[in-house]
């Protein structure tokens, strides 16, 4: 069933998506694997839904060399390299420009949520955060990586075409763990071979808290992670995850580091009570402070103060 929400087309189910695009109906009602040449069909179609939409299910998708610009959730993305994709469940993905008949995808894999009922993927799913990065995001795959995901693509599709039984749904959790598992590492790998683009977000995002603490009000709070990550016009999980590979720790962890920083220096240089550090860090409580810097220096803030005298 299709309706419409702030706009936006929603597409509930997998034969929503074949009926929209006048795709033959999926084989499976839980997942479909769109070849090459079904997606030119899907291409012809597009101009007939021109809004952004939302699907209620997960998306893998390899995308070509593209002239087509896609929204993917609040960004869009031009597929001049191509990419592989990662949607989430009610993720908003479209057409923002038209679309051009040359594009062309591979592959695009439609799995429904239910698909992985009593699997131990349902959960592990979740943990995988590039279903949640932005489309500018995207995995570029070397070529000997695109054959890896190709093939893997390719046994899905053998799979779903020849031999649905009662082993068909096993073999294909198979396959889409493994994708996710070499999609990982091959994130991984794009870390370290743009680790000079790496380093100067990481040096962009200590000059936005530098900046922070040195012009907010009293009032603001502690800067958040999301806050980072709109200011880098990057997704909250790519930011994380690209600091991990560089440092080993996650956004929020930076966050704290750098108050902890300031802290310190404010207790070793100034004679402001704890509780006035506290609210010029951006901290409601002064516990809340005192609770944080115990945690991460194994000392109250007086006992560090004292330290110093």
């Amino acid at each position: 069933m299709k309706e419409k929400d702030n706009g936006h087309l929603q597409l509930k189910s997998l034969s929503d998506v074949h009926r929209a695009f006048g795709l033959p109906m999926p084989v499976h009602p839980l997942i479909s694997l769109i070849d090459g040449a079904t997606s030119e069909i899907l291409l012809n179609k597009l101009h007939i839904f021109p809004n952004p939409h939302v699907l209620k299910f997960y998306k893998i998708s390899y995308k070509t060399a593209h002239t087509t610009k896609l929204r993917y959730g609040q960004s869009e993305y031009d597929f001049g390299e191509g990419g592989l994709l990662f949607a989430a469940p009610n993720q908003v993905i479209g057409s923002v420009d038209g679309y051009n008949i040359n594009d062309k995808s591979p592959y695009t894999l439609l799995i429904h949520p239910d698909f992985f009922l009593t699997y131990p993927l349902a959960r592990k799913i979740k943990t995988y955060g590039f279903f949640s990065y932005s489309a500018n995001e995207a995995l570029h795959l070397s070529d000997r990586e695109k054959k890896t995901i190709m093939s893997i693509f390719g046994i899905i599709e053998e799979e779903l075409d020849s031999r649905i039984d009662e082993f068909s749904q096993d073999v294909v959790i198979a396959q889409i763990e493994l994708l996710l598992t070499y999609a990982n590492r091959f994130y991984k790998r794009q870390f370290i071979t743009r680790k000079a683009v790496s380093n100067d977000i990481y040096q962009k995002m200590e000059q936005i808290l530098d900046d922070y603490f040195a012009e907010k009000s009293l009032d603001q709070g502690i800067p958040t992670v999301l806050y980072l990550s709109n200011m880098l016009n990057l997704s909250p999980s790519y930011l994380s995850d690209l600091l991990r590979s560089l440092t080993g720790q996650n956004a929020q962890q930076h966050i704290h580091n750098k108050l902890i920083e300031m802290a310190k220096e404010k207790l070793s240089t100034t004679s402001l009570s704890i509780s006035e550090i506290a609210y010029e860090l951006g901290f409601g409580h002064p516990q809340s402070f005192s609770t944080l810097f115990k945690t991460k220096t194994r000392l109250t803030p007086l006992a560090f103060r004292k330290s110093f005298n």
